[in-house]
């Protein structure tokens, strides 16, 4: 398991691959642009070289790029859609440029206009979205926390996109553990755990697995709340190490979003206690 960390690419993006590295991280994630505006960033051409040649030279197992937060591709408002498709499609370009494993995203909410009418828009969109994908650059649909009209909640929804979109070849999942939480999945639970991955590998197959994301949850299993805790100090506690620990979800790139200890993301520290929850299965075989 590739453990790595969220991290700013405050200077160009190629400075994510010096702060990855300076926290022990084996994996990188990063926002192409301000996950809070809908301006695009303009990468010049050698911070992308750059990246490309110092992920080589740190040995990342796994880079991924995060969409914007403000991103809906079920929104039922024709402005507030296609600026989320048109920087879906921005995303997924500078993703390729970099060589990222893949793009994570959020499905997003059809805002009451129903699960359908919903579904037909996200559809719509991630088609364009996927033509822009390359073979080693693929679109990851990460599993979401929330009420009422938010898609992505469960396996089986993200299942209904998947088969919507003939299995894409380029199609992949993310799974949030803090997210899994909150919808009811109790990944401190092996055999719950068991059972999750089984729904997965039914409906899309665990060859589509393709990233994790590790978070704590400060909220209760089924509260359908998004609220992400630092390692160990949420309710899963240590439990989350079942999640870090399972044999099928070995050989990814498992990155930390968690709020750090100064509330600006993961640190050398928190990296640290992951790999070491991921590491104490050697112990218990002891």
């Amino acid at each position: 398991m590739f453990i790595g960390a969220h991290v700013s690419i405050e200077g160009g993006i190629h400075t994510a691959v010096d702060r990855a590295e300076a926290m022990g991280a084996d994996s990188v994630q990063v926002f192409t642009q301000s996950p809070r505006m809908w301006r695009p960033s303009n990468h010049l051409p050698e911070n992308i070289e750059r990246f490309k040649e110092r992920r080589a030279e740190a040995g990342l197992g796994g880079v991924l790029c995060h969409a914007m937060y403000l991103v809906n591709l079920a929104n039922p408002k024709d402005d507030l859609y296609e600026k989320s498709v048109a920087t879906m499609i921005n995303t997924v370009d500078v993703g390729c440029a970099i060589e990222a494993d893949g793009v994570v995203f959020h499905i997003g909410s059809h805002l009451g206009a129903g699960m359908k009418a919903g579904l037909t828009r996200v559809v719509k969109a991630m088609r364009k979205v996927l033509r822009r994908c390359s073979d080693t650059t693929w679109l990851l649909m990460e599993n979401s926390a929330g009420t009422g009209a938010t898609i992505g909640r469960s396996i089986e929804e993200l299942a209904v996109i998947f088969d919507r979109l003939g299995g894409h070849p380029r199609l992949g999942v993310c799974l949030d553990s803090c997210h899994l939480y909150a919808s009811g999945y109790d990944v401190t639970d092996a055999a719950a755990l068991d059972e999750a991955l089984e729904e997965l590998d039914r409906s899309i197959g665990l060859d589509r697995l393709r990233a994790l994301h590790v978070n704590d949850s400060a909220v209760p299993l089924g509260s359908n709340r998004d609220r992400h805790a630092n390692i160990g100090d949420g309710l899963m506690g240590r439990k989350l190490g079942v999640f870090l620990r399972h044999p099928k979800l070995q050989g990814l790139p498992a990155v930390l979003e968690t709020p750090g200890p100064d509330g600006h993301g993961p640190d050398a520290g928190e990296v640290k206690k992951a790999k070491r929850l991921h590491a104490s299965r050697a112990k218990a075989k002891k």
